[in-house]
């Protein structure tokens, strides 16, 4: 069914983005605890031996509210497109139509999302939020179109706030579908020419940080560009003068349509109660978004990497997400994110397949030393 947008302020109280905020809980700490002390203490490694991996176990625990928590797979990666009116002030040398070409390319199968999505298992979901480029059918993309992408943020609103909340909400309702369609781990993906610029002006908003600090190369771009591309937001930060308060005004007065999708992906997968595994910088903005709308979302948050764009390292400390990877990408796509499931994944198993001392018959160290167990 396509999606219809919606003026908020005719929508009653019960409407999507409020009735999830609504339905968004805590972890379950019993299942944290019985993670770490009833099952982790008791398997047949050193406690503490395997790192941070036992972290994400406990982590994963909690978040499904059980102890072993289920495989997170089936796992999906919806990657969120949507185009940007600021590429008209130089930020990218990348030509616009490039977003709808890469679509049609990760409907052929034929991106590195692709390439990496096949290598672990997952598969890829395409969404059209917002690609200004008319697209025609095409297999695994979804068309939630709200706008043929945004306005210039450097000369009004990239958004009405009707548009932004729209946004959100497709966010919401493919989580939703997705996981409704039996995947239990979702990642985030995006492709949208421009979108790093609308980024760490997102990030900026809601971290406080200078343009200089959270805005960077993106795709690559030169030292000229660069410094027109930080110009552009700081003109942009002092024009709107957003209010992080009212994360809606911030999504409209930036934009994009694909960071107010993620963000919306965010609150979806954690009023689910499924681990949603987050890409890199533009991801980020995304999740400071759904942040803003429900700090409570955060804890359903995996950061899979941490990308080359030096926003990205605000937006998490922002959030208090320790990525999984480090490896200097910066492509997107949901590119970093499908190289950490594995890591998801392997956790998980440690707390079905590895055996406790007393299933295995081994002595602890506890028994061995005469101590009382843990």
């Amino acid at each position: 069914m396509p999606f219809v947008a919606r003026d908020p302020l005719e929508l009653p109280v019960t409407d999507l983005l409020a009735r999830t905020l609504a339905g968004i809980g805590a972890p379950d700490a019993a299942a944290r605890t019985a993670a770490a002390a009833d099952r982790l203490d008791r398997m047949t490694t050193p406690p503490g031996s395997l790192g941070r991996v036992e972290d994400l176990a406990v982590t994963l625990a909690g978040i499904a509210g059980t102890c072993p928590p289920p495989l997170p797979e089936p796992a999906v990666v919806a990657v969120f497109a949507a185009d940007h009116g600021v590429h008209a002030q130089g930020v990218s040398p990348w030509p616009q139509e490039v977003t709808a070409q890469m679509v049609a390319n990760f409907a052929a199968g034929g991106a590195a999302v692709n390439a990496f999505a096949r290598a672990v298992g997952a598969t890829v979901q395409v969404v059209d939020v917002g690609v200004a480029t008319p697209l025609a059918a095409l297999p695994g993309v979804l068309h939630r179109r709200v706008a043929d992408g945004t306005a210039d943020l450097a000369t009004g609103p990239a958004l009405t706030r009707a548009q932004a909340q729209a946004a959100v909400e497709v966010g919401i309702a493919t989580a939703h579908e997705l996981v409704d369609a039996g995947h239990r781990c979702l990642l985030t993906g995006d492709m949208g020419i421009a979108n790093t610029t609308a980024a760490a002006l997102l990030i900026c908003a809601f971290t406080g940080a200078d343009p200089e600090r959270a805005t960077g190369r993106g795709t690559g771009i030169d030292d000229a560009t660069l410094a027109r591309k930080t110009a552009v937001v700081a003109a942009a930060l002092a024009r709107h003068r957003p209010d992080p308060a009212d994360p809606i005004g911030v999504l409209a007065a930036f934009g994009g349509l694909e960071h107010a999708a993620i963000a919306g992906f965010v609150l979806g997968a954690a009023q689910r109660r499924v681990p949603v595994l987050l890409d890199g910088v533009n991801a980020g903005a995304g999740a400071l978004g759904a942040a803003a709308l429900s700090r409570a979302s955060v804890a359903f948050c995996v950061a899979g990497h941490r990308s080359a764009e030096p926003g990205h390292r605000l937006a998490l400390g922002h959030l208090g997400l320790d990525p999984l990877l480090d490896l200097g990408m910066r492509l997107g796509e949901g590119t970093g994110a499908v190289l950490a499931l594995p890591l998801l994944v392997a956790a998980v198993r440690a707390l079905h397949d590895v055996a406790t001392f007393d299933d295995a018959g081994v002595t602890d160290a506890a028994h061995a030393e005469g101590r009382p167990e843990v």
